[in-house]
């Protein structure tokens, strides 16, 4: 009987040392897992951060006819859909990866210039600045006074429709037109960067644009006449927003459209679709208008 309490004794102590001796053992491999594990991470964080560190391959653009260079981090260009597929196939020229060359004869340079700011920085000068004080969004370096609303005996629209609530639209210093060799006269500057926008895929730079057209004021009936014509060449049928935008300005100020040369020579010149749209809104402003006026006449049989 002593002899099996004994031996009792000893199997138990014998197992309960293989319990802590496999529980050892795990501890001991979990341990190493642990350490494996961190060794894994710190080598792809340290991959990562060469990465990081490593500089975004610089691409040289030729822009308009005259050639000139533009320089922009492949990286930042790569934001734009356009120009995301030139930096990988054809538009290099057949150049060697080392020597990434994008040409681009057809565009304005000073047009580009503005898209690669906005690359850069997220906007394009005149940038757009809210003035706390007044709760309202204004152009950089706009002057303090404000623009009369319209003059009826000028042939000048100011401001432009589409400012956003709050205030806004005063006068610029800022020039708001850009002089386009293909066309031969001068445009409204967000205009043509709008329908650049488009070109190369950038919505964002498009709410910008538009958003900023909204800002600007004093500008003459055929310089928007010119610049309607442009966005409505320029902008699939798709894309509707800044052509309402022209065709609400028309509507807003039809009074000083109505008096100016250029509209009546424009519209017996045609051939653009602008003034069969501009006909079918103003159609139906009109029903508009009979609609909220026959709602508040009484009806007499």
């Amino acid at each position: 009987m002593f002899k099996r309490s004994f031996r009792s004794q000893e199997a138990g102590s014998s197992s309960s040392h293989r319990v802590d001796k496999s529980s050892r053992l795990k501890k001991r491999d979990a341990q190493k897992l642990a350490k494996l594990q961190r060794s894994f991470t710190e080598e792809s964080l340290a991959s990562a951060a060469k990465k990081s560190l490593a500089p975004s391959p610089i691409v040289t653009l030729t822009v308009g006819r005259e050639g000139r260079l533009f320089a922009a981090h492949e990286d930042v260009l790569r934001q734009s859909p356009f120009f995301d597929q030139a930096v990988n196939n054809s538009l290099y020229n057949g150049q060697p990866q080392t020597n990434k060359r994008i040409s681009l004869p057809d565009e304005e340079p000073e047009v580009f210039s503005a898209v690669l700011e906005y690359l850069y920085k997220g906007d394009y000068y005149p940038r757009l600045i809210h003035n706390k004080h007044r709760n309202s969004w204004e152009l950089e370096d706009s002057s303090s006074a404000l623009t009369p609303v319209l003059n009826q005996q000028s042939t000048h629209i100011s401001p432009v429709p589409g400012t956003p609530r709050g205030g806004g639209g005063r006068a610029t210093a800022v020039e708001p037109t850009i002089f386009m060799s293909e066309e031969g006269t001068h445009l409204l500057r967000d205009t043509v960067v709008y329908c650049a926008a488009d070109r190369y895929g950038l919505e964002e730079l498009k709410r910008l644009a538009l958003r900023k057209q909204g800002l600007q004021s004093g500008i003459d009936v055929a310089t928007i006449l010119r610049s309607a014509t442009y966005a409505y060449a320029h902008t699939p049928d798709s894309d509707s927003r800044l052509r309402a935008h022209y065709l609400a300005l028309i509507i807003r100020c039809r009074k000083t459209f109505k008096r100016s040369g250029t509209m009546q020579a424009e519209m017996e010149r045609g051939g653009s679709k602008l003034f069969f749209d501009l006909f079918v809104a103003m159609c139906n402003h009109l029903d508009d208008v009979v609609d909220a006026t026959n709602a508040r006449t009484p009806r007499t049989v």
